[in-house]
């Protein structure tokens, strides 16, 4: 399909580097944005969980993910016209660098690719601190690098002061003709707190709405943001793309799940979760951690990922929820627990303090949490047996962030195998019992039709 330019306007925020202070930027645009009437629709870059939740908190609606490696261009494509029915601003956060992505050399899974993709144009984000004309150098290396990226404007963080940013913005459009659109000065309260996997959630921030505000106001001061309007407006048609992912769907599924969702509980993309309602399935929330119980009539549960570490003590005091989830399992509900959801379902939890906690027991198995990374990054994965998400010896793209170990008794077969996308080596991941299935493979539902439908298939044997 062919579409008319500025139909969808929209901008891309990338970041020369991780830490740049792209998601600071993102979120002061996203504000602005707000201020000023527009209905802003978030996007990221790449499979987080974390930022797309600030995004949420500012713009109302839910953020989506957008991710070259895990998903095809038409599936892009799709997802990103499919979340700007009722907005009418798209702003799209990166990841990493702007030309960061898998560890294989390819462009798969940066920034850069899901902007040519797109046909989006791209804002970069630098850092000034201890820089000034050799801002321009950089700069020129971006541009150069890749030149179908459209890069049309720089915006500049920690800027020291108004003489430090004359410096730069001559620099880099004397050298390189691309406009300096304004600067971020450091300011020590707008600092987002983080944790072991990037930064809080939204969720958990009392005092984020102020804070959006602040980071809005800074940038409208210093940034010039009808320009970014008018380079967002200026954006050209979406590319024809074939329509696979929602428009294919030609069944439904009288189905009850119960969806997970608390501060323990919250790694959802939410096209995982409008893809089920598309399919019919009635979903309803619950919370593992205040609720006593599951909600009635269910057919398949669905725990996602988050910081079950940090409520271990309530999650194991919460015996009623433990009771019913056991009792839903006895009773054949289908149950997919995802990282942080496979931990709650298995018999014990070690947090970080070295105290062990009792969760669910459905799955047998215990989670570490250790002083490093244990897992990170894009794999492949190979279906070692028959479970509740697809058939042995299917294979299927996937990503993993933990800091949990995986302690299961000896000889526990394994559901998978997985592979780094950089490595020929692969690991054991996953643990299934019967209708249950849990692994701390994380999975967007776009990336194989496969995975919803042998999910939704696997809970029709039971009714």
């Amino acid at each position: 399909m062919k579409h008319t330019p500025s139909q969808y306007p929209r901008l891309l925020i990338a970041g020369t580097h991780s830490g740049v202070g792209k998601t600071t930027i993102t979120l002061g645009l996203m504000s602005a944005l707000k201020e000023k009437g527009y209905k802003v629709q978030g996007f990221k870059a790449g499979p987080d969980y974390i930022d797309p939740s600030h995004h949420m908190a500012i713009t109302g609606s839910p953020s989506r993910n957008l991710d070259t490696w895990l998903m095809s261009r038409d599936v892009c494509l799709e997802l990103f016209e499919h979340a700007l029915i009722d907005s009418n601003m798209a702003v799209i956060e990166g990841v990493m660098g702007l030309y960061d992505g898998c560890l294989d050399g390819s462009e798969l899974g940066s920034t850069a690719h899901l902007a040519k993709i797109l046909n989006v144009p791209a804002i970069l984000v630098m850092d000034a601190k201890g820089m000034s004309r050799s801002a321009g150098a950089v700069v020129l290396g971006y541009k150069n690098f890749d030149r179908d990226v459209k890069i049309q404007g720089i915006i500049l963080n920690r800027v020291k002061s108004e003489r430090h940013y004359a410096s730069l913005k001559a620099s880099i459009e004397g050298n390189c003709g691309i406009p300096v659109l304004g600067y971020m000065p450091f300011h020590e309260d707008i600092i987002l707190p983080e944790r072991h996997l990037g930064l809080v959630p939204s969720s958990e921030q009392e005092f984020a709405k102020s804070t959006y505000q602040k980071i809005g106001s800074l940038l409208s001061n210093t940034v010039d943001v009808d320009r970014l309007i008018n380079i967002a407006a200026s954006s050209e048609g979406l590319p024809s793309y074939k329509q696979t992912v929602f428009s294919g769907i030609n069944e439904r599924f009288d189905f009850r799940v119960a969806v997970a969702v608390d501060e323990a509980f919250n790694f959802y993309y939410q096209d995982n979760l409008d893809l089920l309602e598309s399919y019919g399935i009635e979903l309803t929330y619950f919370s593992p951690l205040y609720d006593k119980y599951l909600p009635a009539d269910i057919d398949g549960l669905y725990i996602g990922g988050g910081f079950p570490e940090l409520h271990a003590a309530v999650l194991a005091a919460n015996t009623t929820m433990k009771e019913s989830i056991r009792k839903a399992r006895k009773n054949g509900v289908v149950i997919y627990g995802e990282c942080g959801g496979m931990m709650y379902l298995l018999e014990h939890m070690v947090d970080f303090k070295n105290k062990t906690h009792e969760m669910c027991g459905i799955l047998r198995g215990t989670t570490v949490m250790e002083n490093k990374r244990q897992g990170l990054g894009y794999i492949t994965v190979q279906a070692l047996h028959d479970n509740i998400l697809c058939k042995k010896g299917e294979t299927f793209k996937g990503h993993e962030f933990h800091w949990s170990s995986l302690h299961v008794p000896e000889g526990t077969p394994y559901a998978y195998a997985i592979y780094k996308c950089d490595d020929r080596k692969s690991k054991m991941d996953g643990i299934f019992a019967g209708r249950v299935l849990g692994s701390y493979t994380h999975i967007h539902f776009a990336t194989d039709p496969r995975l919803i439908k042998h999910f939704l298939y696997t809970i029709a044997k039971r009714t």
